[in-house]
């Protein structure tokens, strides 16, 4: 039950096997997945059947109250942040187990790294608390530079090193903006903040610091300039998990604030700002993305653009009606869930396509199409959700967010919309247009193990499947939001 280990086992677990896998030898640390996975996809499991059959829950931890006890807070959008995590931290486990093979040297220390990315991410989705949200974010962000810094090359020391110059002043400045809230009310609660909280000065510098911070760990155009050396020159399945979930921590916690302190105490057009930064992503990301030629850096620029439809959000819920508020909120957690689907199945097919022809140049895939039919069609259908086509999950997102921008009169989103589109199959067909081009014959062609095939796809058709019944995790990720049930 819900109470008595789902909860806790969901972050106590990964970190006792991150700690385990450093004890055991190398060959070992692989094999952990085998006790790890099934009790992790139990426990995420029976959190959602509870879930389900009784709604949101708190678990008090030693069952102290607050504020001397750390309460975890288990309502919809907690558990659905749980789920994707487990869901695509899982099959990337599986892909790396077998792709690492080949990194004997980052194997050994991949599998620690990712247990404890792990707790750190259903820290933050369990957190009640704006100090644990802290607490959650740093394990998450130290693990993820440690696993760019995995290939040890001096470009991936390089692009770790300016990963953590940003991770540390985000964290600065989310970590000033808390103590500061907590010297003016006396408690880190959010529920203890939504009802002490006034528009001052001091509220006012704090959420600015605390925005600001989140920002630069989301890499949120123009604070982005640490994310495609990062998330483009990693390990494939470290790609995969950076771009799908650990950059989705830092924007759940700007939404879980902003949805209990901002709209009653931070300026309108500081919502309109962060709509404005997410329109500059879209376009200059997706812009960035069309003219790269190594397929890994197109996806990471891909991922710049894609999150800036999830900053739509915030001027699309506030000051407006509560129709237009609820759509936009169903439509930015579609956005969420079918990006980090879509995301780490763009990454993982592409590097399958990179193992097949041993280049990571789009020039060289030339032809592939005839070789690697299944790594390019899950490429294709992660593409489909990313362009938002009909019937991804991508698709509902923008349809979502669509209505809610013509219900709220707020008709110039909807330009960021299909320009944004519009830019993202321009660099989907640039990878299919060179991949079915006829040229010379290809002389080196790898076939992947079946395992990346598989996994890739899995994730791909997921980005599509999410769409087609998207009133069930959205019917779960309404349970105990402001938006109710309905």
């Amino acid at each position: 039950m819900i109470g008595l280990w789902s909860v806790p086992l969901l972050f106590a677990l990964p970190l006792a096997l991150g700690i385990l896998s450093l004890l055991v030898t190398p060959a070992w640390r692989p094999r952990l997945i085998f006790v790890g996975l099934p009790l992790l996809v139990a426990a995420s499991a029976d959190v959602l059947a509870q879930l389900v059959l009784e709604g949101p829950r708190i678990y008090r931890l030693g069952d102290w109250e607050a504020p001397l006890g750390i309460n975890l807070v288990a309502d919809g959008l907690a558990v659905g942040m749980i789920l994707m995590t487990t869901l695509v931290a899982s099959l990337c486990a599986l892909y790396a187990r077998v792709y690492l093979r080949d990194y004997p040297a980052s194997s050994s220390f991949f599998w620690p790294l990712l247990w404890l990315l792990w707790a750190g991410m259903n820290g933050i989705w369990l957190a009640e608390d704006i100090f644990n949200l802290y607490v959650g974010l740093e394990v998450m962000g130290l693990a993820a530079v440690g696993m760019v810094a995995l290939r040890a090359t001096p470009q991936a020391l390089a692009a770790a090193m300016r990963y953590l110059l940003a991770a540390l002043l985000g964290s600065l400045a989310y970590l000033l903006g808390v103590a500061l809230l907590y010297a003016t009310y006396g408690t880190l609660s959010m529920a203890g903040l939504q009802e002490a909280a006034s528009p001052n000065p001091t509220t006012h510098v704090a959420l600015a610091l605390i925005i600001l911070g989140l920002l630069l760990k989301t890499a949120l155009f123009p604070l982005h300039a640490w994310l495609p050396p990062a998330h483009g020159g990693a390990l494939t399945p470290v790609s995969a998990l950076l771009s799908a979930l650990v950059i989705k921590g830092s924007f759940y916690i700007l939404m879980r604030i902003w949805l209990v302190l901002g709209p009653e105490v931070t300026p309108v057009f500081t919502a309109q700002l962060l709509g404005v930064l997410g329109a500059g992503a879209v376009f200059y990301g997706g812009w960035m993305a069309w003219r790269q030629h190594q397929l890994k850096q197109l996806v990471a620029y891909s991922t710049v653009a894609q999150i800036g439809y999830l900053f739509l959000f915030f001027p699309l819920v506030t000051g407006t009606g509560p129709e237009a508020a609820r759509l936009a909120w169903d439509g930015t957690l579609m956005m969420l869930l079918a990006h980090a689907l879509a995301k780490a199945a763009l990454f993982l097919s592409a590097g399958n396509l990179i193992l097949a022809v041993g280049s990571s140049q789009i020039s060289h895939l030339v032809g592939i199409s005839r070789f690697r039919p299944m790594s390019l069609f899950s490429f294709g259908l992660a593409g489909v959700s990313l362009m938002g086509l009909p019937p991804s999950g991508g698709f509902t997102g923008k349809w979502l967010l669509l209505h809610s921008a013509i219900l709220s009169g707020q008709w110039w989103w909807l330009i960021v919309l299909f320009l944004g589109g519009l830019l993202s199959a321009a660099y989907i067909f640039k990878v299919f247009r060179m991949s079915f081009r006829e040229g010379p014959q290809i002389d080196r062609s790898i076939t992947p193990p079946l395992t990346l095939d598989v996994t890739a796809l899995i994730l791909a058709s997921a980005a599509i499947l999410i769409g087609l019944t998207a009133h069930l995790p959205l019917f779960w990720l309404r349970l105990g939001s402001p938006f109710g049930a309905g």
